[in-house]
């Protein structure tokens, strides 16, 4: 990794890493201060700024505070994803719970995912993809409803164009790829009919109010996002999907993440490779 050339004290950081957290609920440990060094150094370059005290005034007092956080969260932000990511989990959803999901519903023939950190887009995708092989002929039937959210507006531009670049496809089944794909000049253009099953909001999760305002879910994704939150974070948003999800629904999370200590009445779903819980207290059929 190149040395940043704009360093940071021990001052600056600690006065960054609070700013971060309070806005987004990201937590970066006293181990990661070369990792906002050397993400921002570019950017005070950039602006002609000196040190970090100044970019620390533009922050926040600057007049365009606002537009500089979204940028700051573009660059500190790691929007690491693939499609099909962790294959085993997403057939866990796919074969066990959709198929729940979708029996329950039923008689409203409405099924609403919520994708709740989805980057540029992949995941979001990947779950339009397998209900669209899911539900078959009967999808004109049903009314689908996929939201993708994420704090950083520039991955989710990459999320509403549908262009993908072949890393983004490297673990693809070649006959998903054939069959959901075309090329384009190096880069994978997403088939027109899974691209309308999705919509993407900016959405910051440490925003209770904003995420209420998209109602209830039958399911939700957070994978690989809690890692970077501590305990009061991690709380806060688990309180929040619990809230916002049907009383028989699924929360799905990360497989290097956990709900354990954390006190909200979530129970595992005792499937291999899920790493999916429900309800503990859930009862009946939900309502989106």
């Amino acid at each position: 990794m190149a040395t940043a050339s704009i360093t940071m004290s021990e001052a600056q950081f600690n006065t960054l890493r609070k700013i971060v957290y309070e806005r987004s609920g990201i937590h970066f440990q006293d181990s990661k201060k070369y990792v906002l060094e050397s993400r921002l150094s570019r950017r005070l370059e950039e602006m002609n700024f000196e040190n970090f005290d100044q970019y620390l005034m533009f922050l926040t007092a600057g007049p365009y505070q606002t537009d500089e956080f979204q940028e700051m969260f573009n660059r500190i932000t790691i929007n690491e994803t693939s499609f099909f990511r962790n294959e085993p989990q997403l057939e866990v959803f796919e074969k066990e719970i959709l198929p729940e999901v979708l029996e329950a519903r039923k008689d409203t023939k409405r099924l609403r995912i919520w994708s709740s950190a989805s980057s540029t887009g992949e995941e979001p995708y990947t779950l339009a993809i397998q209900i669209h092989r899911t539900l078959g002929v009967r999808l004109p039937d049903w009314h689908v409803e996929i939201l993708g959210t994420d704090i950083s507006e520039k991955v989710l531009m990459t999320a509403q164009s549908g262009v993908y670049p072949s890393y983004s496809i490297r673990t693809l089944n070649p006959l998903i790829l054939k069959r959901y794909f075309t090329e384009e000049k190096g880069t994978y253009a997403l088939d027109p009919t899974i691209k309308s099953m999705v919509r993407f909001e900016l959405l910051n999760l440490k925003d209770a109010i904003s995420a209420r305002r998209f109602g209830t879910w039958d399911v939700i994704f957070c994978r690989n996002v809690m890692i970077y939150f501590d305990d009061q974070m991690k709380t806060h948003c688990t309180k929040l999907f619990y809230d916002q999800l049907a009383k028989d629904g699924a929360l799905f999370i990360g497989h290097s993440e956990t709900l354990r200590n954390i006190d909200v009445p979530f129970e595992p779903i005792p499937v291999p490779h899920a790493f999916a819980y429900k309800k503990a207290d859930g009862t009946g059929k939900g309502e989106a």
